[in-house]
Formats: C-alpha cells, structure tokens, sequence
C-alpha cells in the first residue's frame, strides 16, 4: 500500500508543470530585456527617418518656391520698359505741343507724378496683349469746360497693325488758388479765344480700354 502511494505521488509529479529553475527565468528575462530594446531602437530609427523626410520635404518645398521666383523673375521684359518708356515721353510731347492748338494756353504744367501713373498703367493693361505694348493705339483727350478735347494719337509700332485701343482721358487741376485768378492774366481779343497764361494737369485721370480683335465690353478705370 505505501508503495502504491508512493508510486501515485510520483506519478502525478511528473504531470505538473515544471518550476522554472533560476537559469531559466534569468533566460528569459534576458530575452524579454533584448526584445524591448530592439523595439525601441526600431522606433527611433522610424522617427529619424520621419524627421529626414520631413526636412526633405520642407528643402524640396523651398526649392520650389525658388525656382517659381526665378520663373516669374523670367517675365520681366527689359526692351518692354524702355518701350513705355519712350511712349511717355511722346505722350508729354503731344501734350506740350496741343497748348496753342486744343489747348489755349501759353504754358502747360505736367507733373511728373501724373506721367509716371500713365507709364504704369500702359504696362498693366498691355501685359496680357499678344503683341504687349507694341499693340497699343493710344488716344490723347483733355477734359476742359465741360468738354472733351481731342489731342493727339500715337501709334505704339506703326508697322505692326493695333490690337488694342487706350484712351487716356486728363483733367485739369482745379485745386488751389491759382485756377480762379489765372483768367485775369489772360490775352483776349475780340476775334479770338480766350488764351489762358499757363494750365495744369491733375494727377488723376481716366483711362478707357478696348480691344480692337474681340467684342469685349470695355475696360474703364479711374487712376
């Protein structure tokens, strides 16, 4: 009887489960301590390679924008300014020379402002011509008495055929003292029109496009 315990005991031992012995869970706890680091180290190198891209990403954007800087740098067109500029100048020649003629005047004053906003608007509403400035016909008249006088017209290329019609319609600068008193210094006979001493253009003025190659409505703007 005791041995048959004995060898029941014994028998049900061996089927428990082992108890891990010290080696072994120092093993494991060795193999659990690598298995950490190796996943630390995976998500270190995921976040270096994040960081790289991102940075690449920013490096890659600004490049970018550099060469969109350089591109639009592209548009300027050198022989385009010094076109306008050459038109301006014909601009304060007719002008100049229609004070005896439409004018009535011994003296006309132009500021130097007033020419430099027509030179800009020649520029803005010639960039999205085919020819560019080249195109433009462009049309003098002179707001006085409540009339519009007629000037001059200056065609920008004469051998090229217009795309494109610019009416630049100044005023006179009524402001100030002088405008009221300027009658009293003026010549008058009795077969003739009032000659005015001396006149001065305002810095405003209108300017009215049309587009000689479409039915387009036309483009007014006050400047």
């Amino acid at each position: 009887m005791p041995e048959q315990l004995i060898s029941s005991l014994s028998s049900e031992d061996s089927s428990l489960p082992s108890t891990p012995t010290s080696d072994e869970s120092s093993s494991k706890r060795l193999s659990w301590s690598r298995l950490m680091q190796k996943l630390h180290s995976s998500q270190s190198l995921d976040s270096d390679s994040d960081n790289h891209s991102s940075t690449d990403d920013a490096s890659d954007a600004g490049s970018i924008s550099q060469a969109d800087l350089s591109d639009s740098d592209s548009f300027f067109d050198p022989t385009e300014e010094a076109l306008c500029k050459e038109v301006v100048q014909l601009i304060a020649l007719n002008l100049t020379d229609a004070k005896d003629g439409v004018l009535h005047c011994s003296k006309l004053l132009i500021p130097e402002t007033l020419l430099e906003h027509i030179g800009q608007e020649l520029v803005h509403l010639s960039v999205s011509e085919p020819c560019g400035l080249r195109g433009a016909l462009v049309d003098l008249c002179v707001e006085q008495d409540g009339s519009c006088e007629a000037v001059g017209q200056i065609a920008v290329d004469p051998y090229l055929v217009p795309t494109f019609q610019l009416t630049l319609v100044l005023r006179l600068d009524s402001r100030g003292f002088w405008p009221k008193i300027q009658g009293l210094f003026a010549g008058r006979s009795p077969s003739s029109p009032v000659v005015r001493r001396a006149l001065k253009l305002s810095t405003g003025f209108r300017v009215i496009k049309r587009k000689l190659y479409s039915s387009e409505e036309l483009l007014i703007e006050e400047c």
